[in-house]
């Protein structure tokens, strides 16, 4: 996870980040990839936000897997997020581990890794970041700031925060709170974490062996959530692997075991067991409505000039459209001009990141419309 490739800005130097737990960090490093070039007036710069475990990444090759960056079906030369045309930027969020600040990171205060030292963050926290490196860019407003999933709470806490550096938003399959259930389940992946004895209570970056077992558990039932029960179905059904029959044992019997198996051995190559626990803490701890006295609308009232999508998949369990809505109906009630739609869709959760043609045409109507409202071609 160090050996990492790409940009790195080093922030907060002279001021200290303040978090929202109270805790201070400086200097924070910010690992990015930006694409296109900033033009002469600077409005054609687009941020876009990472999931859980996505990645600055966005178009370009992954320096660990070696794949391609994760939404590079939509961010290129002629693509949808044209970069002929616009600025892209993407960073690694606060606390993750492709070089920005986290737990695996040295502590200045000890010359160690803070492990599990290094304090609790938020996702408001994730966005001060994003804002600072903007600043450190050059990039006082966004022509479009665009997420799905935590990147999508990342862009609403951008309305909340900084919504005077924002031209025009879109969320993709996201929710303004955690429910008991999304708690629940990322509670289930962390004690999975703290369970590997070789966690060591997340003081084991100088230890040969990694609680591997305990993050690709996590990263095995928090994959379920991403998929709907028709698409598992459908891709894996009962279906045995490579065997005729069943082993009346406990080796992957069955497509779909081996398949998320496959899902948590790779993922422990390319993730920071502790940087899992702090971004799905900061996820649990988002209810945008609470800090606004219950009422989520107020959260959004300075944000009435911009313009904001709000798209769900109609198989989403886990930011189901209820949640989408509910964010809609308030950025409609604070006054803030909001297009809204379920798409259907097989995919589940991770519809945001396939090919999903219906969302790639309301993107694009989007964008077109948002850019000519700031005077880009």
């Amino acid at each position: 996870m160090q050996g990492r490739e790409g940009h790195t800005a080093t922030l907060f130097r002279k001021d200290p980040l303040k978090l929202d737990s109270g805790a201070t960090l400086s200097p924070v490093n910010v690992g990015y990839e930006t694409y296109g070039s900033l033009n002469a007036d600077r409005s054609n710069a687009i941020i876009i936000c990472h999931a859980l475990t996505g990645d600055q990444y966005v178009a370009s090759t992954h320096p660990i897997t070696g794949k391609e960056g994760w939404w590079s079906r939509l961010v290129g030369p002629g693509k949808l997020y044209d970069t002929d045309k616009y600025f892209i930027i993407c960073s690694n969020v606060l606390g993750s581990c492709l070089g920005t600040t986290g737990p695996w990171e040295e502590n200045p205060a000890t010359g160690k890794p803070w492990g599990i030292d290094f304090p609790v963050i938020t996702i408001r926290d994730m966005v001060r970041v994003q804002a600072a490196l903007l600043d450190h860019l050059g990039v006082e407003t966004l022509l479009m700031a665009v997420g799905g999933s935590m990147g999508g709470m990342q862009i609403l806490e951008w309305l909340c925060t900084f919504p005077e550096r924002v031209h025009s938003a879109v969320i993709l399959a996201a929710a303004a709170r955690h429910t008991a259930q999304n708690i629940a389940f990322h509670e289930v992946g962390r004690q999975a974490v703290m369970a590997d004895p070789n966690w060591h209570e997340g003081r084991y970056y100088d230890k040969a062996a990694k609680p591997d077992k305990g993050l690709a558990v996590a990263r095995m039932t928090a994959h379920i959530t991403y998929l709907s029960e028709n698409a598992l179905t459908e891709k894996f059904g009962r279906n045995l692997q490579s065997r005729e029959a069943i082993s009346f044992g406990f080796e992957a019997d069955f497509q779909v075991e081996s398949y998320l198996r496959h899902q948590g051995s790779t993922f422990v190559d390319r993730f920071d067991a502790n940087s899992y626990l702090y971004i799905t803490r900061a996820m649990d701890y988002l209810d945008i409505a609470d800090r606004h006295g219950g009422r989520l609308s107020d959260a959004f009232k300075k944000a009435a000039h911009v313009r904001c999508c709000v798209i769900s998949f109609s198989t989403d369990w886990l930011y189901p459209t209820s949640e989408n809505k509910a964010v809609a109906h308030a950025l409609n009630a604070a006054g803030v001009p909001v297009s809204f739609a379920e798409i259907d869709s097989p995919y589940g959760h991770d519809a945001f990141l396939l090919d999903v043609p219906q969302m790639d045409h309301m993107l694009t109507g989007f964008l077109s419309t948002a850019a000519k409202t700031r005077g880009l071609k």
